[in-house]
């Protein structure tokens, strides 16, 4: 795990980085500090005594969600501290009354409300993905090959649903073994290639990458429901065979060009591209 700060104006939050389940953990009592707007770090650590209690007698799943990791202190040592992932802290946030949490507050009402429409009229949701990559500076080009590898791999996971295989765990399992049977890289091999860490993989992939992925996912489907293969077992043999139809594809292509198909290339932001670059170098 790697331990990091972050500011938000005079404050510093303690963050921790867990490589594993590439997952940010803040230092809850940090961002008590913050909403509270408490002067000492010891009133704040009160404060969220407090409100600890207060959410385990309403049964808040908030509790569950938080973890004791070791972070530093202000005297250089580490000691075991609650921290809290992304979703758990927005879900903290809601329970603090303070002006500072009021902006967030407004955000996650519109994001829910947002997801309700996403969720009656699912073209919105594609219409908002469209934007958003168009704001990031993605062509149109890049944007249809990244939405029509989107449907493939959902065509991918909804016949993994109706065969057997458990989601999350089992799909993830799945998905890394077509990711290493094209690239012969693993899923965690390619987005440190690139230099990502939470970021989604398939934003930060080029167009080439993209379509190699959906022909691996869809010669993986289109195998998978040749034989009619069910449970982890078959649909590993699947998968496998998917992604090497990709491969030989990939070296084929790489062999005329002279050019390797999976690469660094990403659409980080220049300062963070740059620092990840530097560190390479040394």
């Amino acid at each position: 795990m790697k331990n990091d700060l972050i500011l938000f104006e005079d404050y510093k939050v303690r963050r921790l980085y867990d490589e594993e389940t590439e997952t940010w953990y803040f230092s809850v009592i940090d961002i008590v500090q913050i909403l509270t707007q408490q002067p000492e770090f010891q009133s704040a650590r009160n404060y969220w005594n407090v409100l600890k209690n207060r959410l385990k007698k309403e049964g808040s799943q908030s509790l569950t969600n938080c973890k004791r990791l070791k972070l530093e202190a202000a005297d250089g040592k580490k000691y075991l501290t609650d921290v809290a992932n992304g979703e758990t802290v927005l879900r903290l946030i809601q329970s603090i009354p303070s002006p500072k949490a009021e902006p967030v507050k407004l955000w996650l009402a519109k994001v829910g409300y947002q997801r309700i429409q996403e969720m009656t009229d699912p073209e919105k949701s594609l219409d908002r993905a469209r934007e958003t990559w168009q704001k990031h500076g993605r062509s149109e080009k890049w944007i249809q090959q990244r939405m029509m590898g989107q449907e493939t791999c959902n065509k991918l996971t909804d016949y993994w649903k109706d065969h057997d295989v458990k989601e999350t765990r089992e799909f993830a399992i799945l998905t890394n073994i077509i990711n290493q049977e094209w690239t012969e890289v693993t899923i965690k091999q390619h987005k440190d290639l690139k230099g990502l860490k939470t970021q989604n993989l398939r934003d930060h992939m080029s167009e080439a990458e993209l379509i190699f992925t959906a022909l691996a996912e869809l010669s993986t489907r289109q195998i998978a429901e040749t034989t009619d293969a069910t449970g982890m077992v078959e649909n590993k043999t699947a998968a496998k065979t998917g992604g090497g139809i990709a491969k030989k594809a990939r070296l084929e292509l790489e062999e005329k060009t002279q050019k390797k198909v999976v690469s660094r290339e990403n659409y980080l932001p220049p300062i963070i591209a740059r620092t990840i670059s530097d560190k390479e170098l040394g």
